[in-house]
């Protein structure tokens, strides 16, 4: 929007003058990302930004209500640092090992992803696959976001970030069969003879 303040004037194709209204539903558009949450529009275009550095709380919070979220739910669904003012996004490095996606109420694929990558360094392919199989729902989101991330952070010169987006990617065939061989929880409780 600052071309808006730059110039006198932005033009359509056929010359004639762009009214602000059609550059935001432009930008919207290509903002939308609607193969994702809100959630994970929210880090898309924060990481786009900032990448993994702090940023102003204030703007956190503007982006957030466009996207349709918070900041306190970006913080409680675990991909967002807040304090004193200043917001950054989690590192992978920074997720719990902990964690457990069935005791989870809010995962966006942002939050997906980069336990499905820590999983993956720290204990391969069958780790991995095995996470996902708990996320099936979120699979292809998964791993577009991926694929996103990976162009992002390369753009962005942030080499190891790339790499563990592109690890997934290049492993994900693996870890997607990991995944559908995995048994589903109904089938874990029959074969321990448990009710549901």
């Amino acid at each position: 929007m600052a071309i808006y303040s730059k110039y006198t004037a932005v033009l359509e194709a056929d010359g004639s003058t762009m009214p602000v209204k059609t550059a935001l539903q432009f930008i919207n558009r290509f903002l939308a990302e609607d193969d994702f949450d809100h959630d994970t529009q929210f880090c898309l275009h924060w990481f786009d930004q900032y990448g993994w550095n702090e940023g102003p709380y204030g703007e956190a919070d503007v982006l957030a209500r466009a996207k349709a979220t918070s900041v306190g739910g970006l913080v409680e669904a675990g991909v967002l640092h807040s304090a004193s003012g200043k917001v950054k996004l989690l590192r992978t490095r920074d997720y719990p090992d902990s964690w457990d996606p069935s005791r989870d109420n809010r995962i966006p694929v942002w939050e997906a992803l980069h336990h499905l990558i820590r999983a993956f360094r720290n204990d391969g392919e069958s780790a991995a696959g095995t996470l996902l199989a708990m996320l099936k729902s979120k699979s292809e989101a998964i791993r577009q976001l991926s694929y996103r991330l990976y162009t992002l952070s390369e753009r962005k010169g942030e080499s190891e970030e790339a790499r563990g987006y592109n690890d997934i990617v290049q492993a994900w065939n693996a870890i997607d069969t990991v995944a559908q061989e995995a048994p589903t929880p109904k089938q874990q409780l029959d074969l321990f003879g448990g009710k549901r």
